[in-house]
């Protein structure tokens, strides 16, 4: 059906009106967001017989998703997946919604492998376990995507860089497009259309060819993710300001901000995963650089971790963290977020790590992650964001790091005093030959003295890797209002709204994202079309 003069006039002022009786096409589901929890939900829809449509702003889909670890979190214990879960979310997610999460854990793992007969995906289970000693700590486990046959994340998608999230995001890309799933690309959702009970009827997006008002018959469901790349948003809801995105562009909070407009309540908006890392020195390239990751481990339960080469300080000199706490991927940024009342400064934002000449040989202390076909593999000096140098002297003659001769002028760069700068040196390097870190509790078998010169030093920045906090939902993925009662044909899935309330599982964004993708579809399928 035509607009008439809204659709063919494109009047700014009249295309993203709240309700609308004219729409320029249909489809019984539409999903916004084509990374894995949207190519998730539109594969269900499809399977069960729906029309779908994706709509994706950016020109290329996978999201963040394409620059995540590649590992699907999985269940082989229900009960010891809720306690555990129940423990991490510290009471901030109801129990239903745990309890229906950790339930589809123990079964995603077949419908993964049903993924895989569609292109010949190749996988394999890893051990796994939560990343705290918490009740239910031994219930997980991993399944990851090692191999597609014919497809080189490399070779074939340049534009995208991380551990594994290429393959898997591929496996469901495949799946859409053996389906004919339509995806339309470079077309952004604009507002979410009401109907007079404010029920959601469908979605205004802008495209090649102009604003249009998309029916959506049965729901929509917002894949959008968060606001990584938001830094407005940030300043409103984090204390810390805001952080650096560590790899994608697109997470703009579109979608947080439709669903707001169509009454929805809001959860832990102050909880994102992130890290410190690093700033480019080129002000082209817009995301943050994540620190090296060093694997995980539980306190009191692992026995030995791997050397951390580094230490970071604070403004003045001094060191106030342990940089390696148990998730350092997780919640490496915490630790900068402190205040200073007096000034009303953030005294650790920048800090600055510090690693002598032997600690900068163990390995390279950057790991960039990307999904953006505009920007183009960066080359500064020599230093490939892909393929960081293990030595990391490229990175310091491209000006992300910075090389000294001496602790003075590591102190002249910082802008502390000298000796309180060597006063903290010595008394880490004291720490290392004792064998503990009684300021903060670093694992032992992690410590590395800091004391052959030239040291090399990077400031380092709070950086997001992906937002948590998002509408609030329910068991059934659907969008709540700050009552409590379900916002008619509106759905969420991943990181939107994760269900992370204070603590994140490693593996779990990527099982909510299809979990909470395949519960919306199935649910919207159990509908009614409003127009009928």
């Amino acid at each position: 059906m035509n607009m008439g003069n809204s659709a063919s006039s494109h009047e700014t002022p009249r295309v993203y009106e709240k309700t609308t009786q004219h729409f320029d096409e249909a489809y019984d589901i539409v999903v916004v967001g084509c990374g894995l929890a949207g190519a998730a939900a539109a594969i269900e829809a499809h399977d069960q017989g729906l029309r779908v449509l994706v709509i994706e702003k950016m020109p290329a889909p996978g999201g963040i998703s394409a620059t995540a670890g590649g590992g699907f979190l999985i269940a082989h214990n229900f009960d010891g997946a809720v306690a555990y879960l129940k423990t991490t979310n510290r009471d901030n997610i109801p129990d239903d919604v745990v309890t229906c999460f950790a339930r589809e854990l123990t079964t995603l793992s077949t419908y993964i492998e049903k993924m895989a007969g569609c292109d010949g995906a190749v996988l394999s289970y890893l051990a796994g376990r939560g990343n705290y000693a918490f009740p239910g700590l031994d219930s997980f486990r991993y399944i990851v995507v090692d191999s597609i046959p014919g497809f080189d994340e490399k070779r074939d998608w340049p534009h995208v860089c991380g551990d594994g999230g290429p393959r898997a995001f591929k496996l469901f890309l495949d799946n859409l497009m053996a389906r004919n799933v339509p995806i339309r690309l470079n077309t952004s959702a604009r507002r979410l259309i009401a109907g007079p009970d404010g029920e959601i009827r469908g979605v205004w997006a802008e495209g090649a060819d102009g604003p249009r008002a998309i029916k959506a018959r049965r729901g929509v469901v917002l894949a959008c993710g968060g606001f990584e790349a938001a830094p407005e948003m940030q300043r409103q809801y984090w204390s810390l300001g805001s952080a650096l995105s560590a790899s994608f562009q697109g997470n703009t909070g579109d979608g947080i901000r439709m669903a707001l407009d169509a009454g929805a309540d809001l959860w832990h908006m102050w909880h994102f995963h992130g890290s410190y890392g690093f700033r480019s020195p080129d002000p082209s390239y817009p995301l943050g650089i994540r620190i090296k990751q060093l694997p995980n481990w539980v306190p009191g339960v692992t026995e030995e971790t791997p050397k951390m080469s580094w230490i970071v300080v604070d403004k003045s000199g001094k060191r106030f963290m342990n940089e390696y706490p148990p998730y350092l991927q997780d919640t490496g940024h915490r630790a900068l977020d402190v205040v200073d009342l007096p000034t009303a400064t953030f005294p650790r934002i920048p800090c600055y790590l510090i690693v002598d000449d032997d600690g900068r040989r163990l390995y390279r202390l950057g790991e960039p992650r990307f999904n953006d076909l505009q920007i183009p593999p960066m080359e500064w000096s020599g230093a490939n964001l892909r393929d960081w140098e293990n030595a990391n002297l490229a990175e310091v003659e491209a000006g992300i790091l910075r090389q000294f001769g001496s602790v003075a002028e590591v102190a002249a760069f910082i802008g502390c005093g000298e000796d309180a700068l060597n006063s903290a040196l010595e008394r880490w390097n004291s720490a290392c030959e004792s064998g503990k870190d009684a300021d903060f509790g670093r694992p032992v078998t992690s410590m590395v003295p800091v004391r052959t010169p030239p040291f090399i030093v990077g400031e380092l920045w709070p950086i997001v890797s992906n937002t948590q906090g998002g509408p609030a939902h329910d068991a059934q993925q659907r969008i709540l209002n700050p009552f409590g009662k379900p916002i008619p044909r509106l759905y969420e899935a991943g990181e939107i709204g994760g269900a992370w309330g204070f603590l994140y599982l490693g593996g779990g964004n990527y099982s909510e994202c299809v979990i909470g993708g395949r519960i919306a579809a199935k649910e919207i399928g159990t509908l009614r079309p409003w127009d009928m």
